[in-house]
């Protein structure tokens, strides 16, 4: 034979050798892109049924609160501005009440992300007000709108009577207080004073991590307080601020069981979509956090105890309110 067969026979031996291993490294790898594409569609399929399910379990929580608004609230969050929100605690869901009852908890809250600071203010439970929608049954407690007319005159009451707008509301009894408690690991406060309650003890000044159960019983005293209602709405915005440090972010918004834990004892207008949005935009909320209460004085009428506020008080809060809503 000759040598330059013999060198043609190489080369078109290498040739071959060279295809095939090109061929199956060639192939390794669309069968590597067509696993990684297969295990791309599988993780896309489980996180769309996860948003699926959080937008479904949101969407449970969501009633509107049946009133025009002072402004557009959807503006508010897509412009990142200083948002309001109403927060009401009813006595259902807890020590197995079951009834609508009344608000035994009202207050005001701005989210202000260019200043990071939220305002919180606590209403009395017995404000003499005038009802807008049931002017024949005014004047009457603030608590009492809710038992009248529900979210929609809470709102509208708060909204009038203090000229600021809401912007959303919540509505949380008092069993979901305490199950978004547990769901978050518990919250950490400092006691302003002490005292004992259904069998626990709180010493003045020293800070007790509490679970659910526990929390409730830090808020809920008021009899054996000194400052009565006042000194329980102190303890009761205590406890909710520590809840939101732990709560207002994408961690807690996306967890399903937390929201699952809350939404049968939760109504709000913000929508899934708005929940994100604050989780997203205003994180910084909590850097610097305002306290605050409306002061009034007992009263007695026609058989009625109201706590009476100021027109001077109340305008003060209207100014509180108003500037903490400033950009």
């Amino acid at each position: 034979m000759k040598i330059s067969s013999i060198h043609g026979a190489v080369r078109s031996s290498r040739h071959r050798h060279h295809h095939r291993h090109h061929h199956r490294r060639h192939r390794g790898w669309k069968i590597f892109w067509w696993a990684c594409g297969i295990l791309v569609l599988v993780a896309l399929f489980f996180a769309g049924v996860a948003w699926h399910n959080l937008k479904t379990t949101t969407g449970d929580m969501y009633n509107s609160a049946g009133i025009v608004k002072s402004r557009d609230a959807n503006k508010v969050l897509a412009q990142e501005r200083s948002a309001s929100i109403l927060l009401l605690g009813t006595d259902t869901g807890a020590l197995g009440r079951s009834y609508k009852g009344r608000t035994d908890t009202m207050m005001i809250m701005t989210l202000n992300p260019q200043k990071k600071t939220t305002t919180i203010v606590s209403l009395p439970r017995d404000m003499k007000v005038n009802l807008p929608d049931y002017p024949e049954d005014s004047p009457a407690k603030i608590n009492a709108a809710y038992a009248f007319g529900g979210v929609k005159e809470s709102v509208k009451t708060v909204q009038e009577h203090f000229d600021v707008p809401i912007d959303y509301y919540v509505l949380v009894n008092m069993g979901g207080m305490e199950k978004a408690i547990n769901q978050v690991g518990g919250v950490d406060v400092k006691s302003p004073l002490t005292f004992d309650y259904e069998g626990a003890h709180f010493q003045k000044g020293k800070t007790y991590h509490l679970n659910g159960s526990n929390a409730l019983k830090f808020s809920r005293m008021r009899y054996d307080d000194p400052q009565g209602d006042y000194g329980r709405q102190q303890r009761q915005r205590i406890v909710i601020m520590a809840l939101l440090k732990k709560s207002v972010s994408y961690k807690t918004v996306l967890n399903r069981s937390f929201l699952k834990s809350v939404f049968n004892s939760s109504q709000t207008d913000l929508t899934f979509s708005d929940m994100l949005k604050l989780a997203q935009n205003y994180r910084g909320i909590n850097a610097k956090i305002v306290q605050d209460h409306a002061q009034g004085h007992g009263q007695n009428e026609d058989g009625q105890a109201f706590e009476v506020v100021p027109t001077s008080e109340q305008q003060r809060i209207t100014n509180l309110l108003k500037n903490s809503l400033k950009n």
